[in-house]
């Protein structure tokens, strides 16, 4: 069976009419990515949807030219002929089909695009002998870079530094919903949960072994018990906080990890010396827990401190008088 690669055809093969085509496809191409962003980032970034549909426009326009160009030289026929056809054209990575985009990699992915058409028919001009390729693919290379400027002009128009600053605040509002509260969450019930059950054991036992595998056994059902708790908790479609997979592996993933921090050091034979060094892990994450209390989610310092490192100090002490005992 011939691979498929055997049918893609070179860009120095290509006729004026074939390379007029290509651009054609192209410019069409662009305006579906642009649509396609302007759809998604609608309900939450309406400047940016507005300036993704206005370069839709913009290549719609461009692709009226070609075609009309087309259609003088070669006639009403215009050959198939896609990126993929051709060896070396410059691809467009499928980002579109991301489930989860923001304004700023949207608008980045957009010049991304209008750069790389313009720097590919550069290149392609200085390698066409044919006088008439040349001026085409210089023309076609004109237009990517007229393209550029006018994108950085609607971007101008239609993201004043307010909207900018507004569709910023959504974009981390929506950060904080999907990544950081279930993460905090997940984190505050891996170190807090799972402190009683293995300072526990370790006190009752003084087998490092043995509170090794507790450890490993709280950490892991926690983490899988609170990943699946937060991702069928809400669907994110009406409170805005996101697709319940991330959030769902944002709980699970910090959840074990915090119940892991003060686990793992039990793989150190010396009772002693494992017991204080978990104890200070402890610590460590009840104060990390804190901050991030009070970086992203706002809450006052001394509130945080009081509840977290209070609170996760009695479950410890907790644990380790009933091991004592």
């Amino acid at each position: 069976m011939l691979n498929f690669q055997s049918y893609r055809r070179r860009f120095a093969d290509l006729s004026e009419q074939e390379i007029l085509a290509l651009a054609i496809s192209s410019e069409e191409d662009d305006a579906r990515i642009y649509r396609g962003f302007a759809q998604r980032l609608r309900p939450d970034f309406p400047g940016s949807a507005d300036l993704m549909q206005a370069m839709a426009l913009e290549e719609d326009d461009h692709r009226r030219r070609l075609i009309d160009l087309h259609r003088s030289r070669f006639g009403d026929v215009i050959p198939l002929l896609r990126r993929e056809h051709v060896a070396g054209f410059h691809a467009r990575r499928p980002v579109w089909l991301s489930p989860d985009l923001g304004p700023d990699r949207i608008r980045a992915e957009a010049a991304a695009m209008e750069r790389g058409a313009r720097e590919f028919y550069e290149l392609a001009a200085t390698r066409a002998g044919d006088a008439a390729t040349r001026r085409l693919l210089g023309d076609l290379a004109a237009a990517e870079a007229g393209h550029e400027t006018r994108a950085r002009d609607l971007e101008a128009t239609l993201l004043p530094p307010d909207t900018r600053a507004a569709e910023a605040d959504t974009d981390q509002r929506r950060f904080l919903l999907t990544w950081v509260q279930p993460g905090l969450a997940g984190l505050m019930d891996g170190s807090v949960s799972t402190l009683a059950p293995i300072f526990a054991v370790a006190f009752a036992t003084q087998d490092n072994h043995t509170t090794l595998l507790v450890g490993l056994a709280a950490s892991i059902g926690a983490g899988i018990s609170m990943g699946f708790t937060e991702a069928a908790s809400d669907d994110g479609k009406l409170s805005g906080r996101g697709s319940p997979l991330k959030r769902g592996i944002a709980a699970g993933v910090m959840t074990t990890l915090g119940g892991l921090g003060h686990a793992l050091p039990y793989l150190i034979p010396d009772f002693r010396t494992a017991t204080a060094i978990a104890i200070a892990v402890v610590f460590v994450e009840l104060w990390a827990i804190v901050w991030i209390q009070n970086r992203f989610m706002e809450t006052p310092f001394w509130r945080a401190t009081l509840q977290v490192v209070l609170g996760g100090g009695l479950v410890l002490a907790a644990g380790m008088l009933i091991g004592a005992g």
